[in-house]
């Protein structure tokens, strides 16, 4: 059992969807492997009445649906159940907290705090803490997004914060840092003599991040309404990616000098002109052979905010001068993926061209999920005794993480994130600093978007997007990993 100072864990929105789904399935699998110390208290609070007694089987459900079935243990699970405690709170009422704080009792020893609220809620929940004593040199306090919808409002929800926490007690939380394979890219990278050489605008013709969705607006209408692709998507998982892509190596790994990195890179972001995007809204179509509306019958009114969006970036520096990061996200597109894909410059001189060789720049291909894998794509020559001419085709280097660490326990993204918060570990959460890059890259878009009167491009369900994000690449002689 790793030691730890923290005595309890608080989690905001203990009722909620996440909770339901991922961090009470996180924590047990984290209590199963005996990876919090024996006495850690989890303590919830929402506005929803409850009792201990009725947390404790709201738990017992959630368990019960999400767990896989080969994490189920009825003893461990039983001894997980009892560490579950539960205060009714109003967030909104910075009253209410003193009842809370004793609920929780003395919390000198460590409090690690999961905040998980709507944006108008940061502001009076930490002044509820602050005014309840739960905002001492001990606690930690994790939150999770959306912090803020602009660079205006981040800002003032991190001053808030800020007024009660020191920086090194904050653990913004982009959960896509916790993923498996996003942590493997800088292993890639930085234990790997063959890439690092060629990782930069002499090697490097171009770098594409896709995160791509299925699914409509599943119950989210208000919120996604309110926010679309680009502050949803791009502004914090998106830019994570691409920085930890496009950093120089750190000094070491520890969270400062990691940090420092990627914050570079978000400053070194270049302006994006208008014809550099693409916006776009599904319409009907078809997912996997499945009929399905469009955003604005699933909305239930006539909106333009975007649900798709493609971006050709640059990060503006001597590593990556004239090598463009082409981003895309979308709802409703032909199929779940998230990946990193790095295409390498072809080669100088083609050998086999006079026998009729033909050749194709080798790729890069990191999946995040579904699938986890890293595949280079590689030329090689097809078998035969080549009379009619060489005939090269490029053909597939797979590391599959699923199958290499077949023994390993997978872990989903939270349990990393809230055992680094009970323990203090601050490398995969985000800096105030990288924030704000992002929120200014960021609005500077939306400010291209009003000013030019941009509107989202209609794309069919079930398609790629709009024929202008295909044609983003296609304009430069690239194409997009389908």
């Amino acid at each position: 059992m790793i030691e730890s100072s923290c005595s309890a864990l608080l989690l905001f929105g203990a009722t909620g969807d996440l909770s339901r789904r991922m961090l009470l399935p996180s924590l047990y699998a984290l209590h199963e492997d005996g990876l919090i110390r024996p006495d850690l208290r989890i303590v919830g609070t929402a506005r929803s009445e409850h009792d201990d007694a009725e947390f404790r089987e709201f738990a017992r459900e959630a368990l019960a649906e999400f767990l896989p079935e080969d994490r189920r243990d009825e003893e461990k699970l039983a001894s997980f159940l009892e560490r579950l405690e539960y205060q009714t709170l109003d967030a909104s009422n910075v009253d209410g907290f003193g009842e809370l704080a004793r609920k929780l009792g003395d919390t000198s020893c460590g409090l690690s705090i999961f905040l998980s609220t709507a944006p108008f809620l940061f502001e009076p929940t930490i002044e509820g803490l602050r005014r309840a004593g739960l905002a001492h040199e001990n606690v930690r306090i994790g939150l999770e997004k959306p912090l803020g919808n602009d660079l205006a409002s981040s800002t003032r929800i991190n001053d808030a914060v800020a007024a009660a926490f020191a920086e090194e007690q904050i653990f913004r939380i982009d959960h896509y840092l916790g993923k498996e394979t996003v942590q493997n890219l800088m292993a890639l990278r930085f234990a790997n003599m063959m890439f690092e050489p060629l990782w930069n605008a002499g090697g490097i013709d171009h770098v594409q991040i896709t995160v791509s969705e299925t699914v409509g607006l599943e119950g989210r209408k208000g919120f996604y309404d309110d926010t679309g692709a680009l502050r949803d998507m791009v502004q914090n998982h998106m830019l994570q990616l691409l920085a930890l892509t496009a950093m120089e190596p750190p000094a070491s790994l520890d969270a400062t000098s990691i940090r420092d990195e990627k914050v570079k890179v978000l400053r070194a972001l270049r302006p994006v002109k208008a014809e550099e995007m693409v916006r776009g809204q599904y319409r009907a179509g078809a997912v996997k052979g499945t009929s399905v509306t469009g955003y604005q019958e699933d909305l239930g009114e006539v909106s333009d905010t975007e649900t798709f969006v493609a971006i050709k970036a640059h990060v503006d520096n001597w590593r990556w001068t004239g090598v463009p990061f082409y981003l895309r996200t979308g709802k409703r597109l032909g199929e779940r993926r998230s990946e990193i894909v790095v295409e390498f410059k072809p080669v100088p001189h083609n050998l086999f061209a006079e026998r009729g060789g033909r050749l194709r720049p080798n790729r890069l291909v990191i999946r995040l999920q579904p699938e986890e894998y890293v595949r280079l794509q590689v030329m090689a020559k097809e078998p035969g005794l080549d009379r009619g001419g060489i005939v090269l085709r490029d053909v597939n280097l797979d590391l599959s993480l699923t199958a290499a660490f077949a023994k390993a326990r997978r872990r989903i993204a939270y349990e990393r994130l809230l055992l680094d918060l009970i323990e203090g570990e601050q490398t995969l959460f985000v800096r105030r600093d990288e924030v704000e890059a992002q929120w200014k890259w960021v609005d500077a878009i939306r400010k291209v978007w009003a000013d030019t009167d941009m509107e989202a491009k209609p794309y069919a369900a079930g398609s790629w997007g709009p024929n202008a994000g295909i044609a983003l690449t296609e304009r430069d002689g690239r194409s997009w990993n389908d």
